[in-house]
């Protein structure tokens, strides 16, 4: 299933600014990219980038260069990506949401030759060009030189100390067209329902493109939307997160009814942890073949993945390492765990794969890697996960990690101290909820929505928290330690 994922240069390896040509040139009519309605052919597709190579080469970018890219969904952010690699660069993929603020701190790191995003977010580069800029007549539809990235994608993330790091993936701009990602099929069609700045959207797209497949786009996720474009183009592959699927079951049973499903042949889900009940009633509603989840991480230090039927056997696992990557539970002495022993989970990639950071430093104990995240294996070792990054929130299959947002209240200047924490939520999985500590004379005036709109200028949307509750009383000890889960287990307590 998942074994047959390939971004790594093989004898059928082309450079992955050619693969829409590859493609056009059988059928230039093929379907590529259909957003509201609308598709654009593997030709059109072609041509549009190649214009745009061209206006990006002519503000000077060029081989090996990074260029951060934080536009909005849709055919432009398609040919701009494809622009990147015919170029020999490498696209930093964001948030086209993200204020100001938060992207500086990620070109700081990133250094890029050029960014590309919306008026708000100008002053973040000096080298920096407006999203919905057309090429001009100038520039050519015609093929140009393509070259090969060394590195073709570099995801973003927060990071345990607040700030951001960069994802560099390893592998070059290379891609076998007869391959595809993760159980996809060449020419499927896949429904692509999230942002393309988090890692699994992006490469399952593109991935779709790259073998010759049709993407149908969805601005932004809709349970009944997404249940419409699956009936109306038969799509044959979608990933979710639990948050997606939950509120599509949500729907009323006649209205789910209403659409067509059956060409659904792969559900693959991952993000965050997916309720039991949840997870049953998908595998009842697709059958167990046809529901696969997967556990790992942008790093791409290792993967595993289960389908349904195996899930049936082994209720509450994510499966086993697949791929070539190995995994080993190791306790906090460095002794491999036995089976049913807790411990932390750790990888150890392929020689050359995998991904490196920048502003960060990977987990590792003797080559072997680690998410962060604890868990055990059972007897015929499929990977149970006992708690995901302790600290870290996922909420509707997003990453939160409450240092960031901490460093951002606290830079409030009524803000004495805050701890960020995660509750469980019906929808998301999880909530991030803030815990402030206010000086004494300004609990009047700092309130819930005076803490919103000051985030809302450092942080995208997602990670704001989405409650507050205001105490007098000191949140760390000396040392400037909090004991998260105590502040967790007590709300969580308190709820119940």
């Amino acid at each position: 299933m998942a074994g047959d994922e390939s971004n790594s240069a093989t004898s059928g390896a082309i450079p992955m600014g050619s693969l829409l040509a590859y493609h056009a040139r059988g059928n230039p009519d093929l379907p590529a990219v259909t957003l509201n309605g609308l598709t654009t052919s593997y030709a059109e597709l072609e041509a549009r980038s190649n214009r745009k190579a061209r206006q990006l080469a002519a503000l000077g970018v060029g081989e090996g260069d990074i260029v951060t890219v934080a536009v909005p969904k849709g055919v432009e952010y398609y040919e701009t990506i494809f622009a990147i690699w015919k170029l020999g660069a490498t696209p930093n993929n964001v948030s086209p949401n993200l204020p100001a603020h938060e992207l500086k701190a990620i070109v700081d790191l990133a250094r890029p030759r050029l960014v590309i995003g919306s008026e708000a977010i100008r002053d973040a580069s000096p080298d920096f060009m407006a999203c919905g800029t057309p090429p001009g007549d100038e520039f050519s539809a015609d093929p140009l030189e393509v070259k090969v990235p060394p590195v073709w994608k570099i995801q973003t993330s927060g990071g345990s100390t607040g700030r951001p790091k960069l994802i560099v993936d390893k592998q070059p701009g290379l891609q076998d067209p007869n391959k595809a990602p993760m159980g996809q099929l060449p020419g499927e069609s896949m429904l692509n329902p999230g942002p393309m700045y988090h890692n699994t959207p992006f490469v399952m797209s593109f991935g779709r493109l790259f073998s010759g497949g049709h993407v149908i786009e969805m601005e932004k996720f809709d349970a009944l939307a997404a249940l419409e474009l699956i009936d109306r183009y038969k799509v044959n592959w979608v990933s979710f997160v639990p948050t997606m699927m939950s509120r599509i079951w949500r729907l009323p049973e006649e209205v789910r009814n209403r659409y067509d499903v059956s060409s659904l042949r792969m559900v693959l889900h991952m993000g965050s942890v997916c309720p039991p009940w949840l997870k049953e009633a998908w595998i009842d509603w697709v059958g167990p073949d046809a529901v696969v989840e997967i556990y790992g991480g942008t790093e791409l230090f290792g993967v595993t993945a289960i389908t349904g039927r195996e899930w049936l056997e082994h209720r509450g696992s994510v499966g086993k390492p697949v791929g070539e990557s190995e995994m080993r539970i190791f306790d906090e002495d460095g002794r491999e765990c036995a089976p049913g022993e807790v411990g932390e989970i750790y990888f150890l990639s392929p020689a050359g794969t995998g991904s490196d950071y920048i502003g960060a430093e990977a987990k590792s104990r003797d080559g072997w890697r680690s998410y962060g995240d604890l868990g055990y294996v059972d007897a015929d070792g499929y990977l149970y996960i006992a708690d995901r990054r302790t600290d870290m929130i996922v909420s509707g299959g997003a990453n939160i990690f409450p240092a960031e947002v901490e460093a951002a209240l606290d830079e409030h200047p009524d803000v004495q101290s805050s701890i960020v924490i995660g509750l469980p939520d019906s929808d998301l999985g999880q909530r991030a909820h803030a815990i402030v500590q206010v000086a004494e004379n300004a609990r009047e005036h700092t309130d819930d929505d005076a803490l919103r709109a000051f985030l809302a200028e450092r942080l995208v949307r997602y990670k704001i928290p989405r409650s507050f509750e205001f105490t007098d009383e000191n949140l760390r000890d000396d040392a400037g330690k909090a004991r998260r889960s105590k502040l967790r287990d007590e709300r969580i307590a308190s709820a119940t």
